[in-house]
């Protein structure tokens, strides 16, 4: 009974451990999933939210807007969400945007490039030209 009772004690240590310095991953992982599992399931209304809002039609010959997650370059996870507008065909081909992070040391100044692509990957990143960002979306979770 000692042994299982210290094995036991052992384990919980353990994963007491692991819970702390993992929480933070956990949140970002949690955090990216919920994300992604808005986009993927209320996008379409989200955009037509967007769109009332901006009193912008949803698709004409001319444009389309579509809402897509933001992806981070550095992790692949999904950190946020965008509203697209572009040429239909070009909008039809963005799965997300990749979020691209640079400083400007000169002048103290973090510069942030959102780049419409082809890929939910961050691997293989092709660039949708012709397509920009109409809206920001601040999602809390």
């Amino acid at each position: 009974m000692k042994r299982w009772s210290k094995t036991l004690a052992v384990t919980l240590s353990l994963v007491a451990v692991l819970g702390v310095t993992a929480s933070g991953q956990l949140g970002q992982i949690l955090k990216g999933g919920g994300i992604a599992f808005l986009v993927s399931n209320f996008g379409k209304d989200i955009n037509k939210a967007l769109n009332k809002l901006t009193n912008t039609r949803d698709r004409t010959e001319d444009y389309a807007t579509k809402v897509v997650p933001v992806l981070s370059a550095g992790q692949g996870t999904a950190v946020g969400a965008v509203q697209v507008m572009g040429p239909p065909a070009a909008v039809d081909r963005v799965q997300a945007v990749a979020q691209v992070e640079g400083n400007f040391r000169a002048l103290g100044v973090r510069i942030r490039a959102l780049v419409p692509v082809e890929t939910r990957s961050i691997t293989n990143i092709k660039r949708v030209p012709g397509v920009g960002i109409s809206g920001l979306l601040d999602i809390k979770l």
